[in-house]
């Protein structure tokens, strides 16, 4: 007798209850519902209301941007030899880059100039970014995807972030989820290989009550089962930190903890976090926005001594001189 042997992917597409492994980014509302969400966010009590509002509007232009944009996309025998090799799809460190991310990068700026209000601080960054020539906007472009921070720019990075992530974000919306190949590393995102910010368990239709993790380039979410570190891929010492709980009664904590719509997941065995949120408690959560407008969770977890498992594209710390 002839043993058949049957591929994951074919396993998944044969069973109609499997859980679905990725959510491609929705290209028509991607960044818009971004940008809502940021705006949401930025209430008066939130200490950085202002860089939100900031980041809403370029989040707008992004969408504007991404309506009129189209990449290049990967050939058949690429697609089909980073699947052989076990590799992510449109690898985000490449020397392949298309150039004209830097035209996205300028048509950004022209939106943020467009949208008013500019500080003098800002007036001069974009003065600034649009006097840098191509091998120093590459430069920091290489240093931002390879998370080499004594390199990158804290000031710039959120913009020049926000250029590659409309070119990926092109790329992830209108690549067949079934040519995105499996990856052996945990935690790191099988279209474009970069890192997640934060994760959601979504609610509605087949993705009830599952949790995806949302890379912070492309935008592509993927599934990772609850309880487990989406850093490490650990089951044990997982635990769980909010916001605003205080002296009041341990039974008033625990209650507090169970319906708070953002919570931190921190890993004992790599001394990492990672924020999930819960669309059944705050429907329009938004992993990328909600992990930005949370700067005070970020400060309670470095307190208890975990480190985030990847820094948010848009929120670079200033590095130390002997660091540089």
């Amino acid at each position: 007798m002839v043993q058949r042997i049957v591929e994951a992917e074919r396993i998944e597409s044969l069973d109609p209850s499997a859980i679905p492994r990725l959510r491609m980014p929705e290209r028509a509302t991607i960044f818009a519902a971004r940008a809502a969400r940021l705006l949401q966010l930025a209430d008066a009590s939130n200490p950085i209301a202002g860089y939100l509002r900031l980041m809403a509007a370029l989040a707008g232009t992004q969408q504007r941007v991404l309506s009129q944009f189209s990449a290049p996309m990967p050939s058949r025998a690429s697609i089909e030899l980073n699947q052989q090799h076990s590799m992510p799809i449109v690898p985000a460190l490449t020397d392949e880059r298309d150039p004209a991310w830097r035209d996205v990068l300028f048509l950004l700026l022209d939106g943020i100039e467009a949208a008013g209000a500019l500080t003098p601080a800002l007036t001069q960054l974009v003065t600034r970014l649009r006097t840098l020539d191509a091998a120093a906007l590459d430069a920091q472009a290489d240093a931002i995807l390879a998370l080499r921070f004594a390199e990158i720019d804290p000031a710039a990075a959120p913009f020049i972030a926000a250029a590659l992530q409309v070119v990926w974000t092109d790329l992830a919306s209108r690549i067949d989820m079934k040519d995105v190949p499996y990856l052996d590393t945990p935690g790191v995102c099988p279209v474009c290989g970069s890192m997640p910010v934060a994760s959601i368990v979504r609610v509605g239709g087949a993705y009830e009550g599952y949790r995806y993790v949302q890379c912070g380039l492309c935008a592509t979410e993927l599934h990772v089962v609850r309880a487990k570190c989406t850093n490490c891929d650990s089951t044990k010492g997982i635990a769980y930190q909010v916001m605003g709980t205080g002296d009041e009664p341990e039974e008033e904590k625990n209650a507090k903890a169970r319906s708070a719509p953002l919570k931190a997941e921190s890993c004992d065995e790599c001394g990492t976090y990672r924020k999930i949120g819960y669309q059944e408690k705050a429907y329009d959560f938004e992993p990328y926005a909600d992990d930005l407008a949370s700067l005070t969770l970020d400060l309670l977890m470095g307190d208890a001594g975990f480190r985030r498992a990847a820094p948010h594209p848009w929120l670079w710390p200033e590095q130390p001189e002997d660091d540089r």
